[in-house]
């Protein structure tokens, strides 16, 4: 199998505030087997701090969030990110945690014509604890176990590129947030599929995603833009039922709750971009694959 075919790229976006584990991220991918891993930094609203030579950096005069950072990234790679053939998308403080993620990023592709996506596994440098929340299907209990699923985690992954040339990149209003369901679902009803991985694995330190002050606004507000761009119209409504009633029974603070209905007023309330919904055989795919686009 001729895997060195396949040319990869990188696309990591910072806040310019973690330069050694930027540096040390960078050092992981410039020692990865095979064909060296073209790189691009985006800078968002921020200088990049000084990376190895070989090392692209695009600076932004704002920041765009996590998405529109990312997809900045994306066209640094020609339209599309079709000057390669695989993206991968790794957070800045993050660490691959072996030398041949490259070369098992192209295997995979290769060998499966049908996916389009593959999640890495995510674990802590010094416990290598995965976290459940990190696992993107619904049974989560073993983090070892491979699979096809249904989303994947926007930090750590790989994205072969004729997905982005046909479905397009991450949208780019969300900021942060569901981004990565968003291009899930559109990639699925295309026909791609994606994977979970347990042996690509990203090194990165446990963390809680309410550590963002926007956290809850943005959750709910971007499950209703998911919901409304992706969706066929009688499911609207039964999946943020779901949702909303998932939210209540973990019990939020009441600060939290409040961020939370003020953010799913907005979803309603404000533009989500084109609205495509998904076929009806997407859905049953979604729920062949384990999770039905109800939860």
């Amino acid at each position: 199998m001729n895997t060195e075919a396949l040319k990869v790229g990188a696309v990591i976006i910072t806040m310019g505030n973690r330069p050694e584990e930027l540096r040390a991220l960078l050092d992981s991918v410039a020692k990865q087997d095979g064909s060296p891993v073209q790189v691009v930094v985006v800078g968002n609203g921020s200088p990049v701090p000084e990376v190895p030579a070989g090392v692209r950096t695009v600076e932004l005069p704002e920041n765009l969030g996590i998405p529109g950072g990312r997809n900045v990234g994306i066209e640094a790679f020609g339209p599309g990110g079709t000057d390669v053939d695989i993206l991968l998308f790794l957070d800045d403080d993050g660490l691959l945690a072996q030398h041949d993620t490259a070369e098992l990023c192209r295997a995979a592709f290769e060998a499966d014509p049908e996916l389009g996506i593959v999640s890495f596994r995510i674990a802590d440098p010094e416990t290598g604890v995965t976290q459940r929340r990190h696992v993107p299907r619904l049974r989560a209990s073993d983090p070892m176990r491979n699979s096809r699923v249904t989303t994947f985690l926007g930090g750590a992954n790989a994205v072969r590129t004729k997905v982005l040339a046909e479905v397009g990149g991450l949208p780019d209003a969300f900021f942060y947030a569901h981004e990565e369901t968003d291009l899930a679902w559109r990639a699925l009803d295309a026909g791609w599929m994606i994977d979970y991985r347990s042996d690509m694995v990203l090194y990165h330190p446990t963390t809680a995603p309410s550590r963002h002050a926007v956290y809850h606004r943005m959750v709910a507000r971007n499950r209703v833009w998911l919901a409304r761009r992706n969706l066929p119209a009688p499911l609207v409504p039964v999946y943020l039922g779901v949702w909303m009633l998932l939210t209540l029974a973990r019990r939020p603070s009441r600060p939290a709750l409040k961020a939370w209905f003020g953010g799913f007023k907005e979803g309603w309330t404000s533009p989500c971009g084109p609205r495509r919904p998904m076929k009806w055989r997407t859905v049953w795919r979604l729920t062949r694959l384990g999770r039905p686009p109800v939860i």
